[in-house]
């Protein structure tokens, strides 16, 4: 019994002492092992978009996402919502205007809560030159126009960038040609005054509905026509209750992306240059998209479809154009001065580009170059 008693003692004082050892040689370790790694804190941006996966507004998101993502070194990431995901058109720009998401896209829906913005709605503006557009949209002259600014601004939203995603293009069941093949046509259009003008000149009766209320209101026999790009006519189907496509280049569907101006406003210098500096990367990249998936989804159209396509002449378009010019003093009209001061600098913009004038920023960045290219000679002849 004592000699039992003995061997547990010992052996309770053996583990203690190789106990002992072990904590002794963890303190004393080097810390080599696991390195720590540092936490990132990441912040999330909302956008929120008014079309689906695999559209043009998908495709400059995830791109934008993509930079802003490695711009800022894994510290912000964008999450995008196709349309469907926070609900109709008008419930996107409550969100963005109310701080719910950050970031939206604005198109002609948008003229009901920014009425300046159905300046993008007029025909006959822009040149017939896609890339052209984007360029002049996008030339800050434009882009930072302090009345486009104003305007989004008293609506607690700050205008970023423009996107110009292809011609608009006429889907109905007979041709049209001249403006009287409009003549009682029900014809879908944004919720955008300006459209409802534009489109009541042409003699067609213009109908407002909700963007995935289309395919139904025509198929229903609701609606006699529809205005989308041609990315939008394929992805949402609208071809396979339409007899024929018409192609007039009367204008671009453009969106309008956008921030939430207090959350804008709070964002650090870095932030809001990270910000610009993708948007001006973008401009040639939306161009390139938007010709694709037109190009593409045209393809996809006519190879599974009877639907015949519609080139309008320039004779025809003229008749067109005619009709849509008094409708710019309807827009004048509707949004003010502020407003005419806005188109009338868009118009100046287009004539300046298609003349082969420089644009005001233009002037500004050549008067910078050759500024640097005197002060580059002034070093090299110091030099020498």
């Amino acid at each position: 019994m004592i000699l039992r008693n003995g061997l547990i003692a010992g052996a309770v004082i053996l583990l203690a002492a190789c106990g002992s050892d072990e904590q002794e040689t963890a303190a004393t370790a080097p810390e080599t092992a696991t390195p720590e790694t540092e936490e990132v804190e990441v912040t999330t941006w909302g956008f929120g978009l008014e079309e689906i996966e695999g559209s043009v507004q998908y495709e400059y998101g995830e791109k934008f996402a993509e930079l802003i993502n490695e711009k800022s070194d894994g510290e912000i990431e964008v999450k995008l919502y196709p349309y469907g995901q926070l609900g109709g058109l008008t419930d996107i720009y409550d969100q963005v205007q109310e701080g719910a998401i950050q970031l939206a896209f604005g198109s002609g829906f948008l003229g009901g809560t920014v009425p300046e913005s159905q300046l993008f709605s007029l025909n006959f503006v822009l040149t017939d030159d896609e890339k052209l557009n984007t360029e002049i949209l996008n030339d800050p002259a434009f882009r930072k126009h302090e009345d486009l600014v104003a305007a989004f601004g008293e609506r607690n939203l700050q205008p970023l960038a423009i996107v110009p995603e292809g011609w608009q293009v006429w889907s109905a069941n007979k041709a049209v040609r001249t403006p009287e093949d409009f003549d009682g046509m029900a014809i879908r259009v944004m919720d955008n005054r300006l459209l409802r003008e534009t489109y009541s000149a042409y003699g067609a009766e213009p109908t407002t509905m909700e963007y995935g209320e289309l395919f139904s209101g025509m198929q229903l026999g609701q609606l006699d026509g529809n205005i989308q790009p041609v990315f939008a006519h394929q992805e949402m189907d609208f071809y396979q209750v339409q007899d024929y496509l018409i192609f007039a280049n009367q204008a671009q569907f453009i969106a309008t992306f956008m921030g939430n101006k207090e959350w804008y406003d709070g964002l650090s210098d870095e932030h809001k240059d990270m910000i610009e500096e993708t948007v001006v990367e973008l401009v040639p990249y939306v161009h390139d998209v938007q010709t694709r998936l037109n190009t593409e989804r045209l393809d996809i159209i006519t190879e599974n479809s009877d639907i015949e396509l519609v080139y309008l002449t320039p004779e025809e378009r003229d008749a067109f154009r005619e009709l849509s010019i008094p409708v710019r003093d309807t827009f004048a009209e509707m949004v003010g001065e502020r407003g005419e001061r806005l188109m009338n600098a868009l118009i100046e913009q287009v004539e300046a580009a298609q003349s082969g004038d420089e644009t005001p920023s233009q002037e500004t960045d050549a008067e910078d170059g050759m500024q640097e290219s005197d002060e580059s000679a002034m070093d090299e002849a110091d030099a020498a």
